[in-house]
């Protein structure tokens, strides 16, 4: 009974071989044996009378002496020590082996996993892209999730796969005279798009089962990473939606049609990717940033003073340039959706000089804005139908909103070296406001380069992928502006709580 008084005084046992190599206590000296100091021990626990005191003193020490008897020769000693209020077993590098009271932190190896995933899916958008370019997109004409994992074995298979694609209207109107040899290049071309999007999915899914059930994701995390799985689900189904609209026959009677997919749905599936890889990338980079700022208390670039991070966001200057940030990803979005809509209608073979269309600023209004692409009797349809449909509208679009977005990065530069916000601003976020001006340059030379080339693929593939890349600098620079998550928080404050 004396032994279990201690122990709800907060008074631990252990041996001292086991706890031989962990800096003691100072809160009480040890207690070795039947040789118990009894003054110095009561002068150390509060709030008890006298005889209370040497009462627990003489009972302990015939407890010890009993113990010591019965564990002679095997080196075991007693010693009692208050117990932290926090325990630093918990802080391993094992985020799911917390503290019941903490809630559980994404260690590094998830963050590593998502950004990984969204490294993937940046090469399925540059893939699919020298796909579209090279016109292989039409080549396979089934979709068979499972079995389309092969390609064709022998050379019997390979023809009936080459009859397959005989039957289509680009293989009537545009391909008519390859060879089998040549059908296995733009084959393989879409093959392979398609072999990296199955891989990004069971390298999603298999870890992110994984990671669920030995339970090292925050909270907030499972109900994201599971859209993001579904997402990746339906992608697969809008890329065959997608190229079922370049298969139909109802192509063949339209006078002058060229056999391609419908720029809506490629939009969509570009679109698609394009918040799937932001996701992954956001996410990861998050529960990174989080760990960082948890164990070492790094934030936005800062070390020493990053606890002064809830100043710097509620500070008007940043918050200012916070929005301005937030409006400036959804314009690059926009911007690069755009350009889904000028591969989709080959609108990049049009107008190839820059700045000038057709030695003007901008087309003449009628070829802007032609009757021949509305299709409602009243022309009611006119509009939208020339932002979407019309070659040389969308072209216009594309430059027109290029143009802003770069000038609008350029403005976040320059809001950067104003010495009000330049004196709050966080360091990354700070560089990444110079990495996204940067970006936006190299962007804008390829922009421009692939429009007077004629669109040759190395550099139009090097467009879409500079696309993603402005992208990217700016989700930093959103993460570099976010506050720590709750569950950093926590730990943070209980890290600090236990002197770390």
């Amino acid at each position: 009974m004396s032994l279990l008084g201690a122990w709800t005084r907060g008074v631990s046992f252990g041996s001292r071989s086991l706890y031989a190599a962990f800096p003691r206590q100072p809160c009480f000296r040890a207690l070795h044996g039947t040789n118990i100091a009894a003054k110095p021990l009561l002068r150390q626990i509060p709030r008890s009378s006298p005889q209370t005191l040497w009462t627990r003193a003489s009972t302990l020490q015939d407890a010890f002496r009993r113990v010591s008897l019965l564990t002679q020769g095997r080196n075991l000693s007693l010693r009692a020590t208050r117990r932290p209020p926090f325990d630093p077993r918990f802080f391993s590098n094992n985020a799911a082996q917390v503290a019941p009271e903490l809630p559980v932190l994404s260690p590094p190896p998830v963050a590593g996993w998502l950004i990984f995933s969204s490294v993937l899916v940046f090469a399925v958008i540059v893939v699919g892209g020298v796909t579209r370019l090279t016109e292989s997109g039409l080549s396979i004409t089934e979709w068979r999730p499972i079995t389309g994992i092969l390609p064709p074995l022998s050379q019997a298979q390979w023809n009936e796969e080459f009859e397959k694609y005989k039957a289509t209207p680009e293989f009537k109107l545009l391909n008519h005279s390859i060879t089998v040899d040549e059908f296995k290049d733009i084959f393989y071309m879409e093959w392979g798009h398609r072999v990296l999007g199955r891989l990004i999915g069971i390298a999603f899914v298999v870890p992110l089962t994984y990671f669920v059930v030995r339970k090292r994701l925050s909270a907030s995390m499972p109900k994201q990473l599971f859209g993001m799985a579904l997402l990746i689900g339906a992608q697969g189904v809008l890329g065959w939606y997608m190229v079922k609209s370049g298969l139909e026959d109802s192509l063949m009677e339209i006078p002058g049609a060229v056999p391609r997919v419908s720029q809506y749905r490629l939009a969509a599936h570009l679109g698609t990717a394009f918040v799937l890889y932001a996701g992954m990338f956001w996410t990861g980079l998050a529960a990174l940033y989080d760990w960082r700022y948890a164990k070492k208390g790094k934030w936005g670039g800062l070390k020493g003073d990053a606890a002064q991070w809830k100043t710097i966001l509620e500070n008007p200057h940043v918050k200012r340039f916070a929005r301005y940030s937030k409006a400036l990803t959804a314009l690059v979005f926009i911007t690069a959706l755009s350009g889904a809509f000028v591969a989709g209608l080959d609108a990049g073979l049009l107008y190839n000089e820059f700045p000038l269309m057709g030695g003007r600023l901008a087309p003449p209004k009628d070829e802007l804005f032609s009757t021949a692409y509305a299709k409602a009797p009243d022309g009611s349809d006119i509009w939208w139908r020339n932002i979407f449909e019309n070659p040389t509208t969308v072209q216009f679009d594309h430059r027109c909103l290029a143009i802003t977005t770069y000038a609008a990065t350029w403005w976040l530069y320059a809001m950067t070296r104003k010495p009000a916000l330049r004196a709050v601003l966080p360091p990354l976020a700070r560089r990444m406001a110079i990495s996204a001006f940067a970006m936006a340059n190299i962007q804008v030379l390829l922009g421009i380069s692939t429009l007077l080339y004629l669109v040759p693929i190395p550099l139009a593939a090097a467009h879409q992928a500079g696309s993603v890349l402005l992208l990217t600098t700016m989700v930093q620079l959103l993460l570099a502006l976010r506050r720590p998550g709750a569950a950093a928080r926590m730990w943070r404050q209980a890290l600090q709580a236990n002197g770390k």
